[in-house]
């Protein structure tokens, strides 16, 4: 991504959104955003695009061992989950006294 303007996305930490593209692709069911990371354009989110990791035993760890674990994708590939209608929707910010608001083009509804 371009470093000269800090991109600004409709998701946020602990949003329930609706994986559209990969491998994990399921459009009725709502997830939870782990992480958000802009400058890179990724997310992370509970219990999709796991892989595989090997660990060497240490103090947390003793055993070691086979671990999987959720790894980033790209943010264009989710979309925000409107909770009003039960689907996917997309979003626009309004302005109001004290800032902006995200709101469902879909239901017209204010999204926390």
């Amino acid at each position: 991504m371009k470093k000269r303007f800090k991109p600004k996305f409709n998701i946020k930490k602990g949003d329930n959104v609706v994986v559209i593209a990969g491998d994990d692709k399921d459009r009725s069911q709502p997830r939870k955003v782990l992480t958000v990371n802009p400058a890179e354009g990724k997310v992370l989110i509970e219990g999709v695009n796991l892989v595989t990791k090997h660990m060497k035993p240490n103090a947390q760890n003793p055993q070691g061992g086979i671990v999987k674990e959720e790894a980033f994708i790209a943010i264009s590939n989710v979309m925000l989950w409107d909770a009003k209608s039960k689907a996917p929707a997309r979003v626009k910010r309004d302005r109001t006294e004290t800032g902006f608001v995200r709101v469902s083009k879909k239901s017209g509804e204010v999204i926390k």
